[in-house]
Parts: structure tokens; sequence; C-alpha cells
């Protein structure tokens, strides 16, 4: 197909940011993208939720692709090699394609997409390619939260499982650390928008999530009032069925190895004190992943496996 016929791409406002620039003429908003597909590793990810990944090494793993650039600029991003410098194997829309039939031939669970968020349309072309080859397993839109419901909209039918961040609940901290004004706001919008095309999780015979939403939020060293809002939030405006996951793999990198507040691991009493809470709002479902002590060996090396 040609990328020329993405009219969203003429004057982007993909994602909430509205740079309007004509990616189609090369021009570069925020997430520094033009037309091109840029992908810095295609895997078989065993560390995502139990439902996503697998609750054994038995059951089969995730089929991640993880795309380079980012609507955000997260100060802590593990992955900051791709989302902030841009590493990555620039591809087409039908090697995309192909590359979701490979990971379905791997026996993966599902097509895992990483920071889709600035080629959706172009993800949108490339599921309907590889549909059309027999693709069927569930596909997950692993989102920084960041979204435009107009580009939500756009990928209804297209998108099985929504994986959706929430990161912060003040607006000081999400401009402090993500450079993301109003993210609470856009991003609560997004994920009602996710529920209501996708509604009531559904689940395989194997405890393979096939469709819904799990909301995931990172808790961040001193700032666990941050994630009693976050989770306060949930509980009150989100349907009793929606799964939430919440992450304690924090571990200073990047920009946050110099940044006083964030520049520790969360500690034992913070975790404590988001479990306790979590209790006490008697969410139904989800994870609380234990606290680690070796985060970063799970850091994926992006050494463009399976991309080309």
């Amino acid at each position: 197909m040609k990328i020329e016929t993405i009219k969203e791409l003429e004057k982007c406002e993909i994602c909430p940011r509205k740079c309007k620039v004509n990616r189609l003429k090369g021009e570069k908003g925020f997430c520094n993208l033009g037309t091109e597909v840029k992908v810095a590793l295609v895997s078989s990810h065993d560390f995502e939720e139990p439902c996503i990944s697998g609750a054994s090494q038995d059951t089969k793993s995730s089929g991640t692709v993880f795309f380079s650039n980012c609507n955000l600029r997260c100060v802590f991003c593990q992955n900051h090699e791709i989302s902030a410098e841009g590493k990555g194997k620039i591809i087409t829309v039908e090697r995309l394609a192909e590359i979701f039939l490979e990971q379905q031939e791997r026996k993966v669970n599902n097509i895992n997409l990483v920071t889709p968020t600035m080629y959706a349309y172009q993800i949108i072309e490339a599921i309907k390619i590889a549909k059309a080859k027999g693709l069927h397993i569930p596909i997950i839109y692993n989102s920084n939260g960041y979204e435009s419901v107009e580009t939500i909209k756009a990928l209804n039918g297209y998108i099985d499982v929504y994986l959706p961040d929430l990161k912060y609940y003040s607006d000081d901290i999400a401009v402090k650390y993500s450079s993301a004004p109003h993210y609470f706001e856009i991003a609560t919008k997004a994920i009602k928008e996710m529920y209501n095309q996708v509604g009531s999780p559904v689940f395989d015979e194997n405890g393979i999530i096939q469709k819904g939403v799990i909301i995931r939020h990172l808790i961040l060293p001193n700032y666990a009032q941050n994630t009693k809002r976050i989770l306060k939030w949930i509980k009150e405006n989100m349907p009793e069925d929606i799964y939430v996951s919440i992450m304690a793999q924090y571990f200073p990198t990047y920009k946050a190895k110099n940044m006083e507040k964030i520049n520790r691991k969360i500690t034992i009493k913070e975790y404590r004190e988001v479990e306790s809470y979590l209790y006490t709002l008697d969410l139904e479902n989800g994870y609380m992943q234990d606290l680690g002590k070796h985060e970063e060996e799970y850091v994926p090396e992006f050494d463009f496996r399976g991309v080309e």
C-alpha cells in the first residue's frame, strides 16, 4: 500500500499534541517521525502480566513488536534508547504485516504492539493485510495512555486488548517527568473509549486474555499519593470488572538518575503503603508486581532481532 494514501499523516493530529505537521512531506513534530515505520525489536516476551505472557513456563509468550520513538519524554524511560534516541530499523507496512504473521507462526499468545501511537494508521493497514493472510490471534495495543480519543476510535475493530498506562494524577508531575500536559484528563478519556470498544474482559481456557482492558500503573519513589489517587479514580469511574496492573519495577535510569526525588527505587514502606490502600479499595481484578531487586536485567536488548 502507499503511505501517501494515509491522509491522517498530512496534518498530523494522531496524538494529543496535535502538531499538525505534514509527515507525508517529511515534516516532523514532537515524535520526530515522518511516514516511516521504525521497529527496534521483535521478540517473544515472558514478562508481561500472566494473562498476556502466560502464567508459567509451560505456556506461550507474548509476541512483542517494539516501535521506535514516542510522543512522551519520560525521564525514567527504561527503553530510552529507542523511545527518546530513536534507535530502530525502517520497514514497510507490508513488512510489518509479515512480522505479525511470523509472530503467529511462533505460536505466541498475541501480537503485542509496544508504543504504537504514532504508527496507528500504518498499523491499521498492516493488520488489514495480515488478517487477509490468516492472522487470527489477539492484538494488544500497549500504550503510554497519552492518546487521542479520535485515534482510539479509528482503531475500533482492529484492537482486541488495550493495555494503557495511567501514569500521573497530577499535571505538575506529568509535565515534570514526561513533558505531558493534561496527561490525566487526556488518558482517562482515552481509557474510557478503549473500554467502550472492547468491553468486559474475555479469557480463553488457559487464562489468556482475548479481549478487554488492563490499566497499568508504575509506582514512582516519593509519589505513593499519586498512585493512590490513580487507583481511587479507577475504582470510582471504571466498571467493576476492569483489570489493573500495579508495577513495582521502577529503577532510576536515563535522566532520572540525576533527579533528586526519583533517583532511587521504591522502598518496602512505599510498596506496602500502596498494597494496603489497594486492599481497602477492593478492586476485584488485577495484579500487583512483587518488589524485585534486579529490574535492570529485564530491559530488552534492542538489537533489531526479527525486524528484517
